[in-house]
This record gives C-alpha cells, sequence and structure tokens, in this order.
C-alpha cells in the first residue's frame, strides 16, 4: 500500500498484517473526515452480510459479536502500540463491534439500520455519564474498546426501546 499520503503515525502501521488491516476497518478508518462515522459505515455490510445473507441465529450473531469485542482489544492494543498512539482516530475495530452490539435483535429492515448507526454515533459521539467516564479512564485495548462496547449497549438498549414502542 502506498502510503505517502498517511500521516506518519499510520505509517507505521503494517497493512499487510491482518490485524493491522482490520484496526483500520479494513481502509475505512484511513479516510481524513470522520473515521469512527466511517468505520461505523463499515460495520453495516458485515451486519447485512451476517443476518441477510447468512441468515445467522440471534445466537450465532450474539457470539461473532462477543468475539470481535474480546479480539478488539488486541487487535486495537496492537495497531496502538505500533503507532505509538492511544487510540488514533484511524483504529476503528472498536466502532464496527459496537455497531454489532447495537444491532443485536434489532428488527429487519433499513429503518432500523439507520437509527441504529445514528444512535451508536450519538452515544460514541456524546459520551454521555459512564461512557465518558470510561474513555477517559481506561487504557490499553481494553480501553479502546470499552466505551463503544457501552456506546453500542445504550444503543442497544433504544433501539429495543423504539421497537417495543412503534412495533
Amino acid at each position: 500500500m502506498k502510503k505517502d499520503f498517511l500521516s506518519p503515525e499510520l505509517q507505521k502501521l503494517n497493512y499487510a498484517n491482518p490485524v493491522h488491516l482490520a484496526a483500520v476497518g479494513f481502509g475505512s478508518g484511513l479516510l481524513p473526515k470522520a473515521p469512527g462515522t466511517m468505520g461505523t459505515l463499515a460495520a453495516i455490510p458485515l451486519y447485512l452480510l451476517m443476518t441477510s445473507v447468512f441468515e445467522l441465529g440471534l445466537w450465532q450473531y450474539i457470539a461473532i459479536v462477543a468475539l470481535a469485542s474480546v479480539i478488539g482489544v488486541y487487535i486495537c492494543a496492537s495497531a496502538s502500540k505500533a503507532m505509538g498512539v492511544h487510540d488514533h482516530g484511524a483504529i476503528v475495530w472498536d466502532e464496527i463491534a459496537g455497531y454489532g452490539i447495537t444491532m443485536i435483535a434489532a428488527p429487519q429492515g433499513w429503518m432500523w439500520v439507520i437509527l441504529g448507526f445514528a444512535l451508536f454515533r450519538f452515544f460514541d459521539i456524546v459520551k454521555p455519564g459512564p461512557i465518558g467516564w470510561l474513555d477517559k479512564n481506561t487504557h490499553g485495548g481494553f480501553g479502546i474498546m470499552i466505551d463503544d462496547v457501552l456506546a453500542g449497549i445504550f444503543a442497544l438498549l433504544g433501539v429495543q426501546l423504539l421497537a417495543c414502542l412503534i412495533l
């Protein structure tokens, strides 16, 4: 991969390494504007692949999202260490996992995909209460992941509440 356009920190990543490539959302986190939003957008096709193409059952979906969240600690820590920067904006695996959490048991349809996206981005950006506290007070790969996991849980609760009210 040609690295001339990348910041010095991003040039330190080995893009042939699947761990580093996953950390930057398979390239979505490398976009210069709103990398977290771009990483979350990259999660949508993965969600659709699991639910619409492979038609995973709820427990299979939960298992994959849980695994993505757990291995995300390693993925994010590895990229962060290679760059020498804690929670660089280009590291978006945490957004991918967080959106996956948001969409657990979500009703089918584009309205819910978009609503889940909007709610997750809201909680990830605003970081209310414990999300913000965890973001400021935890470090390493766990620290990179935990605020997005919690934002995903908050957004999941929002999606489920709205589904109960609307459906």
